[in-house]
């Protein structure tokens, strides 16, 4: 019970973290000794110090000789951005470790934990480790399926339509929605929509989430058809990246410089997925319309499904909202109301 007790005081502090951690996962950090919380740490912001060595430098030698540490991810042992923290832990004198995970990172998987038992440091593993691995969905599916996470979202009307008529621009959800996505585009490495949504719609595609590492805009554009569009806000605003998948060759060298074009002869799906993975790409939020939609849902390709819904009717000329072949179940639902909207969150069970 007392692990439990100080592991949960470390997952609030990985909370902290927020999005700045970008590529690297949100760990926290407790120290213990004689049942007394001594410091606590969690990981600053992407090239900066780790969670484990926040929380020792605030602290003496004297203090750290024997003490407990609480982290609520595997320790790393290898160099990056910093250098490992098992050797930080090791180094401190700590006599025991806490783990709530084990890093699904194939530099780290039991690694760092090896490394602690060989120095004869008493290492114990998976205290309130589902409460822990809800700190970082992306990054744990990311490193275990080798390919982003996707969640699809959508926002349509009460008799399921996504707008008032083809290549028509249609306002839909409410104020409160349109705060609540701005935000949730911050949570994604990656925001992905088609060639039809960019002309129509021409978004910038932004988060109001404060952040140095802003989403990566992408836009499926097979054809080409944005050759003869160049105006564009996510061509020429240079807020964020823009990056093009097209099979349409002349695409290539015709935007600015923050304008990345990928080509190919053909982009499936899975292909497109398969790049953005190879670019460390860990999640990905589909905005698009209901095309690129209904082409993630027919390879399967996606974790979740958010669908926002307004009480208001479009009638029979509305442009319908994505379907599904076949039934599927879902997991981890969740439901809330924000005013008069309703935000109908949705996973697949075996993903989760």
């Amino acid at each position: 019970m007392e692990d439990a007790y100080f592991m949960q005081m470390a997952i609030a502090e990985a909370a902290k973290a927020g999005n700045e951690t970008w590529k690297n996962p949100r760990v926290g950090v407790v120290v213990v000794k004689n049942g007394q919380v001594l410091a606590r740490g969690h990981t600053h912001e992407y090239g900066g110090i780790h969670a484990e060595r926040d929380a020792i430098g605030k602290l003496t030698p004297k203090q750290l000789q024997g003490a407990t540490l609480y982290v609520t991810l595997e320790p790393c042992n290898h160099y990056g951005k910093q250098p490992p923290c098992s050797q930080a832990i090791i180094d401190a004198g700590i006599r025991r470790v806490v783990i709530a995970e084990t890093d699904p990172h194939q530099l780290v998987t039991g690694k760092g934990i090896a490394t602690l038992q060989q120095q004869n440091i008493i290492v114990k593993t998976g205290v309130l480790k589902e409460a822990a691995q809800a700190l970082n969905p992306h990054y744990d599916f990311f490193y275990r399926y080798r390919r982003p996470w996707v969640t699809l979202k959508q926002a349509v009307s009460l008799d399921y339509r996504v707008a008032a008529e083809k290549g028509q621009r249609t306002a839909i959800t409410n104020s409160a929605v349109a705060k609540v996505v701005h935000i949730e585009r911050g949570d994604f490495q990656g925001i992905l929509i088609g060639s039809q949504t960019a002309i129509i719609d021409n978004p910038s595609l932004l988060t109001t989430a404060p952040t140095k590492f802003p989403p990566v805009r992408i836009i499926i554009d097979r054809r080409g058809r944005l050759k003869d569009n160049p105006t564009l806000h996510l061509l020429t605003d240079g807020r964020a990246p823009t990056w093009l998948f097209t099979e349409n060759s002349s695409l290539q060298d015709q935007f600015a410089k923050d304008v990345r074009v990928f080509y190919r002869k053909t982009w499936s799906i899975a292909d497109i997925l398969h790049e953005l993975g190879r670019q460390e790409i860990q999640s990905v939020y589909v905005e698009g319309g209901p095309t690129v939609h209904q082409a993630f849902l027919q390879k399967g390709l996606f974790e979740e499904i958010i669908t926002y819904v307004a009480p208001h009717m479009l009638g029979k000329k509305g442009v319908s909202g994505m379907e599904l072949a076949c039934p599927m179940n879902f997991t981890h639902q969740e439901i809330k109301i924000l005013e008069n909207n309703i935000r109908i969150a949705e996973r697949k069970i075996e993903n989760v």
